[in-house]
């Protein structure tokens, strides 16, 4: 996939260096350098710093200034400036990774499916209302309750916002044999595909008629969801090919992804046999079908997997 050099999206929330409790640490909740408490705070001897020691202080930090150190500087974390964290800090105070390769390919194919579903729904008569990513690494709060990389990837219709550990791709590659940008492109465009069957009424209706339905028949139902969502990643697919940007064997990753992924496929490898009434994603041939299927076509109309058989 030729993503780079292309146009990235705004939309991007990185929390990935922030503690839980907001504050910013290469090691976040709870892991990172601090001083001592004594019962609230740092113990200073005989209650307060003696006359020696403060022209101690004084004395070393106008030598240490004379030589071009600032201190105060040194100790607010170096202001704006880029430090050996490769991280750089704004003036908002939040930081991002300073030439992070996997944040642009991110925020590339963010505004791909912004392309694609803008134009999409401006076809329509209508206005599409583009979601927020968020990376968080580990652990991050959403609308929607607790997250935290064991649940990977998630689309949260509270914030309508898209949640994702970029460790994930690691794993997908590692863990599930799913290597490739594309197959990466696959996991974005699948949770912004939730977003749009959130603007457009499917989530919230099937959030609703899940409460009245037995547990066998919320994930009757989910699978429909699921399955759709890659259908709208399989015309995002279609619409980055038809700007030239995909690269042979590109379309093979991601079928190559949807069918590792396949709930028959994760159950086979984590516990040996399958318990179908337990899907809630569909299975490999499935997700691969689907997802070929808005690719083939590029329409919408064709994604309709509760009308049609799955």
């Amino acid at each position: 996939m030729e993503w780079r050099g292309r146009r990235q999206s705004d939309n991007i929330e990185d929390r990935r260096d922030m503690s839980p409790g907001g504050g910013v640490g290469r090691n976040p909740f709870g892991r990172g350098l601090g001083f001592p408490s004594g019962g609230g705070g740092m113990r200073r001897a005989g209650g307060g710093l003696s006359i020696g020691t403060i022209i101690f202080l004084v004395v070393m930090y106008l030598i240490l200034k004379a030589m071009g150190i600032d201190m105060l500087q040194v100790l607010d974390g170096g202001g704006s400036t880029t430090g050996g964290s490769g991280y750089e800090q704004s003036e908002s105070g939040t930081r991002t990774p300073a030439n992070d390769e996997m944040t642009a390919f991110v925020r590339t194919v963010l505004a791909e499916t912004e392309d694609t579903w803008n134009g999409i729904f401006q076809a329509a008569g209508q206005t599409y209302q583009e979601p927020t990513l968020v990376l968080f690494s580990g652990q991050t709060e959403s609308a929607c309750g607790f997250a935290s990389a064991a649940s990977g990837p998630f689309y949260c219709p509270g914030d309508r916002k898209v949640y994702l550990d970029t460790e994930f791709f690691n794993e997908l590659s590692q863990k599930f044999g799913a290597s490739g940008d594309f197959a990466e492109a696959y996991v974005v465009a699948h949770e912004v595909g939730h977003h749009v069957q959130n603007l457009t009424g499917i989530l919230p209706k099937f959030n609703q008629a899940r409460q009245h339905m037995t547990e066998a028949e919320a994930n009757q139902m989910s699978v429909r969801v699921e399955l759709q969502a890659d259908c709208f990643a399989g015309i995002w697919g279609k619409f980055t090919e038809q700007k030239g940007i995909l690269e042979a064997g590109d379309l093979e990753e991601a079928l190559n992804a949807a069918q590792q992924i396949g709930d028959d496929t994760l159950q086979r490898r984590s516990q040996g046999y399958v318990v179908p009434e337990s899907f809630n994603h569909g299975t490999s041939a499935q997700r691969m079908r689907w997802f070929k299927r808005g690719f083939d076509s590029g329409r919408v109309g064709d994604c309709d997997t509760f009308s049609n058989p799955v």
